[in-house]
Formats: C-alpha cells, sequence, structure tokens
C-alpha cells in the first residue's frame, strides 16, 4: 500500500510539472497577444440587447446531444461521460445542429468529437492550439485525425491571435481559464484572452468557460498552487471584455469540496468543485 500511495504521489507530481510546463509555454504567446488587445472595451458591453440561451430549440440541443453521445464510434470516451456531466453541460451550452465551435485547448479531443457529432454535416468545429503549444497537439491530432471527422479542422495556431477561419458560434474552454493567470502577464493576459474569445465570435454567441472553482474571496490567489479560480473573478474579468453574463449550470459542483486542495491532489483529483458559466457577445 505505501509503494502505491507513493506511485501516486509521483505521478500527481509528474502531472503537475508537465501541465504547469505546458501552460508556462502557452502564456508566453498569450502575453504578446493581451498587449495587442488591451484598447477599450468593445461596443456593447454590459448592453441588454442578448439573444436567447440559444439560437436552437432546447429539444432539438437535447436530441443532438444525445445521438451524439451514444455514437458508438465514442465507445473509449463514454465510460468518461457521467462524471463529466456531459449531456447536461453540454445541453446548458445551446450548442446544436449547423453550429461552428471553436475548442480551445482541447487536450485529447474529448469534447471535440462530441461536438462534431452534435453540428452535424452542416456545421464545423476547430480545435485549436496556440502556437506556442504546438508539441502537445503531437499525440492529439493524430489520434484525432485517425477519426475521420470531415466537419473539424485541427489547427496549431501559426502566431499569438485566437481565431477560426471565420467567427463562430460558441467558443469553449474547459479547466484551461485559471492558467491564463499564470506567468507571464497575469491579468493583462486574461484580459486579452477574453478579448480574443470576444473577437473569434458572431454577434450573439456563446462563450462557456468550465474550470475548477476556488474560496469566495480568493480571486486569483490559487491560480499557480491550487490550480483554483474564484467564480466571481472570472465573471467580473469576462463582463469586463464586453460579454453580457447569461446563466451558470450547477451541473459540476461538488458541495463537499472545500477548495483547499490543489486539484492534483488524489483525495480530490476529478472531484473537484467546478463552476460552468454561460457568456454572451451582444449583437
Amino acid at each position: 500500500m505505501e509503494r502505491q500511495r507513493y506511485g501516486e504521489l509521483r505521478q500527481t507530481a509528474t502531472d503537475r510539472r508537465e501541465g504547469e510546463t505546458m501552460m508556462r509555454t502557452i502564456l508566453t504567446a498569450l502575453a504578446a497577444t493581451a498587449l495587442m488587445t488591451t484598447g477599450p472595451v468593445p461596443t456593447g458591453a454590459g448592453a441588454a440587447t442578448v439573444t436567447p440561451a440559444s439560437k436552437h430549440a432546447a429539444k432539438d440541443t437535447q436530441r443532438a446531444v444525445a445521438k451524439a453521445l451514444a455514437d458508438s464510434a465514442r465507445a473509449d470516451q463514454q465510460g468518461d461521460d457521467a462524471r463529466r456531466k456531459a449531456a447536461e453541460v453540454l445541453a446548458f451550452s445551446g450548442v446544436g445542429p449547423g453550429d461552428e465551435v471553436l475548442d480551445f485547448l482541447p487536450g485529447s479531443g474529448y469534447w471535440t468529437r462530441i461536438f462534431s457529432g452534435i453540428v452535424g454535416k452542416t456545421g464545423h468545429v476547430y480545435a485549436v492550439w496556440p502556437a506556442a503549444g504546438a508539441k502537445y497537439a503531437e499525440k492529439a491530432i493524430p489520434a484525432l485525425e485517425a477519426k475521420h471527422m470531415a466537419n473539424t479542422s485541427l489547427t496549431v495556431m501559426s502566431g499569438p491571435a485566437i481565431r477560426a477561419s471565420e467567427p463562430v458560434d460558441l467558443f469553449w474552454t474547459v479547466q484551461n481559464y485559471h492558467d491564463v493567470n499564470n506567468e507571464p502577464g497575469g491579468e493583462a493576459v486574461l484580459d486579452g484572452f477574453n478579448r480574443q474569445a470576444f473577437a473569434a465570435l458572431k454577434p450573439g454567441g456563446t462563450y462557456i468557460v468550465i474550470d475548477h472553482a476556488d474560496a469566495a474571496g480568493s480571486g486569483m490567489t490559487g491560480t499557480s498552487t491550487r490550480h483554483r479560480i474564484d467564480p466571481a473573478a472570472v465573471k467580473a474579468q469576462v463582463v469586463k471584455a464586453g460579454f453580457v453574463f447569461e446563466a451558470e449550470s450547477d451541473a459540476l459542483r461538488n458541495p463537499a469540496d472545500d477548495h483547499s486542495a490543489a486539484v492534483f491532489d488524489p483525495a480530490i483529483r476529478g472531484k473537484t468543485d467546478q463552476f460552468v458559466f454561460r457568456f454572451r457577445k451582444p449583437r
């Protein structure tokens, strides 16, 4: 048992180092982007001209999500769907057939593959890695290419701007937002990142941020240690970039998590209290 525990702790430390190294490399590029995007808040910031939660009827979104999740081509992923509350979170996002989706820093492509099934032949999914994170796409891209998703583009950006080839309906990022606050650049980088999300979206488009929650009032003090962020801080930052906060889902909330442990701690890993925020770009 002691050897097993040692192995778990050693793997945890390795995971943490790899994750921090990845984000530090990526953030160097994002810092430059932040300096290019610190102009005035976009026109319409805080305005009340917000579209409904989705251009799709709820039943159509639910039907498309259920079909995509049940696809036999996802058999290798489906065991993780319940833990990730995939059905609830995707329904909350309002994504549906025909949508254009930008999946930022998609990891192994869990969400990318689901989005491909949801948007269908008339939609498109852009899985995007920043230029500085190219080496982290080296395994993911060939694996995703092997799935032959005709409606999906797998892109390592050639420069600092986070863009698809056309404006998108949904900008999606999961468990990445807190890392954008870490060195170098801090909150200025976050401001730039949020403005890039704003620019990448169509008017009326949706911005979904999912991340590990930190204690109320903690702000961004735990982003580099516990890898958590205060939900209130996120809400304030994104609204500052011109978005309107629309709704929150409690699908991933866990009241048993007291926010004191780092997210890599084996006692809480995979069970952290997470917030799911939906923001809207005004028309």
